[in-house]
């Protein structure tokens, strides 16, 4: 099944919106790590949401939601590009026992600590550019509010989302009001009537619906008395960027005397990626090479079922 993100607008209304449905690349993320069912709900939504607002990104690059919690979810992440490109994991403290019924706000903001950031990360950078990093305030019980409300704040976008996901399928519905540009009115009915009906129609939708019914489904039960104009389907895809010289530059990073330390304790280096599962060995020459070469010695194995 090819995964899918459909964007429309509603004809003469101001309001444009996005239908996503990933299973294929939902799936393959979870291929290497089992989570709570808890955990799956929140990580499937925000991977959801990323692709959602990412479809919309005016520049070659990356965006990158990370939630530290404090909570039993010490950190969620998802990365999405230009491309709808996607990646996504979550890390758990060591002693996390999770339930199946238990809230974001349970899982990463149980003392009010948790940390939600957005960062935009071009690739082409100029000099002297850095990310555009923004901490988002965790003032909402699920996803979906929370990054309502940092859409409103920084883009000054009404926004409104629709989230759901289980092991399987991660799907979500975006609508944002159409803002007018130059001074121009755009002829439409009455832009705030066009919007309050678009969004009343949004809720209807239902957790189950959505997990049980593909998005042209869904978009046919939601707005078959609606004009729209509809755009070709794009197709998020799940693409890890971790590579053997990504890996030893973070060892480089740890300097000479740390990775000594290290393979006098273990007699070598292995590392799992937190994203893929891709496994990684670096033995005592491979070690030597970080600091005298670029050129790194084949030490790439298969993706392994160790959990990290």
């Amino acid at each position: 099944m090819t995964d899918t993100l459909q964007k429309f607008m509603f004809e003469h209304a101001g309001v444009r919106g996005e239908l996503v449905e990933l299973e294929t690349a939902w799936q393959q993320m979870q291929s290497h790590r089992t989570y709570p069912k808890a955990v799956q709900i929140v990580l499937g939504e925000l991977m959801a949401a990323s692709a959602l607002l990412s479809a919309n990104l005016k520049f070659d690059g990356t965006m990158i939601m990370q939630i530290h919690g404090d909570g039993p979810v010490k950190l969620m992440v998802v990365e999405c590009d230009d491309q709808l490109r996607l990646r996504a994991t979550a890390k758990l403290a060591d002693d996390a026992v999770i339930e199946d019924h238990e809230t974001l706000r349970d899982l990463v903001h149980a003392h009010g600590q948790g940390r939600f950031v957005i960062t935009l990360d071009p690739n082409d950078k100029l000099p002297g550019q850095q990310a555009y990093q923004g901490i988002v305030p965790l003032d909402g019980d699920n996803i979906a509010t929370i990054i309502e409300n940092y859409m409103l704040r920084s883009e000054q976008l009404d926004t409104k989302l629709w989230l759901a996901a289980d092991n399987q399928v991660a799907r979500g519905l975006l609508l944002q009001k159409l803002p007018h540009t130059g001074g121009i009115e755009v002829k439409t009915e009455n832009p705030e009537e066009a919007w309050d009906h678009a969004v009343m129609l949004g809720d209807t939708l239902k957790r189950g619906e959505m997990l049980e019914h593909n998005i042209s489904t869904l978009m046919h039960r939601l707005f078959w008395e609606q004009t729209l104009r509809v755009f070709d389907p794009l197709h998020p895809v799940f693409h890890c960027s971790c590579t053997r010289e990504k890996v030893g530059d973070m060892l480089k990073m740890l300097g000479s005397t740390e990775i000594e330390n290290t393979l006098a304790e273990l007699g070598k280096i292995d590392i799992n990626c937190d994203f893929c599962g891709q496994h990684y060995a670096f033995d005592p020459v491979d070690c030597a090479q970080l600091f005298v070469t670029s050129t790194l010695a084949d030490g790439t194995q298969p993706a392994s079922n160790m959990k990290h």
